[in-house]
């Protein structure tokens, strides 16, 4: 453990209707990543909130059984939220409410989703950034629908032409919106280039709630510097915890003290993917859960000798007990060859994931 910083005191948030977030270091909402397995596994190593992944409105109204599934909360303490999408008003009340029915402590509004089916196809997401009017119709059905506190993911804007996170930010706290969420790019870069977060500081300085930093926090160090630029009250964290639910907890730590943390022993890890691959199968089902724990189970090999070859095979295999049988293998061979910790992934491997 070294110490590669001075410590950066992150206070707790207060979001009012007995929900706090101790620790602002949060477990983004990731499609296809930030699932019930990932989130509750992120919260036991010490993620400060979890966000699921983002839910359509009508979908969630509708009672679909993998909406529903998708919607479930962690059930290990602390604050769990659910994140929403739409573009009807009263829709995103009703499901806004169905969410907090199920056992949500707080409503996410999304905001901030770049992918075209919901941002062209749907009028939703980042296109919302785009129709001022529409958003605050939004924000103010959704506040008004629900007893917990509501908060707001968005991007900086739709283009470098409209940055107008910061006049839409006071729109969302005019309308009772406690927490924003800043990414710092716009939709149209999608994912490409580099978060700007030195353009949250607009944000921060045109809101009185909480503003968070999110985008391309990868390292312990890319936390503080975040933090620095935008003058937030805490960090969202996405890629950067792929193969790494610990990730979290490790910036939560290098914030609290300024020393960093080791990954954990390779032994350790491999417990941990073990056990996320086993709730991955009773959440979801052995088909369905081993369809979708591929990624997961390839991104805990990252760095490791013959992780190349380890993730292709297990792209390949069919049968679930093969793929527990590989891990073991895989990893058991590394242990008894004296190699007791994955390297830490480089930002070149992080982006190559995403």
């Amino acid at each position: 453990m070294g110490n590669c910083s001075p410590p950066t005191k992150l206070q707790p948030i207060n979001l009012g209707h007995g929900v706090c977030i101790d620790t602002p270091v949060i477990l983004a909402p990731m499609s296809g990543v930030s699932d019930l397995p990932f989130r509750r596994l992120a919260k036991q190593q010490g993620a400060g909130m979890v966000v699921s992944e983002m839910i359509a409105s009508w979908a969630m109204i509708r009672e679909n059984r993998n909406t529903l599934r998708m919607a479930e909360v962690d059930g290990c303490g602390g604050v769990s939220a659910v994140q929403l999408a739409g573009c009807e008003p009263q829709a995103m009340a009703e499901a806004a409410r169905l969410a907090v029915d199920r056992g949500a402590d707080l409503i996410d509004i999304n905001f901030g989703c770049p992918v075209r089916k919901v941002a062209l196809g749907q009028q939703a997401g980042s296109a919302l950034m785009r129709d001022e009017i529409a958003a605050a119709a939004i924000l103010d059905a959704t506040v008004k629908a629900v007893p917990v506190p509501v908060t707001l993911k968005m991007r900086m804007g739709w283009d470098h032409a409209s940055l107008n996170a910061p006049r839409l930010a006071r729109i969302a706290e005019d309308s009772g919106i406690r927490m924003v969420t800043v990414h710092g790019r716009t939709r149209q870069q999608f994912y490409t280039g580099k978060a700007d977060w030195g353009f949250i500081a607009q944000v921060k300085a045109a809101v009185r709630i909480p503003v968070i930093v999110n985008g391309d926090i990868l390292t312990e160090p890319d936390a503080v510097e975040a933090l620095r630029q935008s003058g937030a009250d805490g960090v969202m964290i996405g890629r950067g915890c792929y193969g790494r639910p610990w990730f979290p907890a490790q910036v939560a730590e290098h914030l609290r003290t300024g020393q960093s943390r080791n990954e954990p022993p390779l032994t350790e890890q491999k417990a941990t993917l073990l056990t996320h691959y086993t709730s991955m199968l009773t959440h979801f089902g052995t088909e369905a859960g081993l369809r979708l724990a591929r990624k997961h189970v390839a991104w805990y090999s990252r760095g490791l000798p013959g992780s190349a070859e380890f993730r292709a095979t297990v792209m390949r295999l069919i049968d679930a007990t093969a793929v527990i049988h590989l891990v073991h293998d895989f990893f058991d061979r590394l242990i008894d060859a004296g190699i007791t910790r994955c390297p830490i992934p480089r930002d070149e491997e992080l982006a190559e994931a995403a």
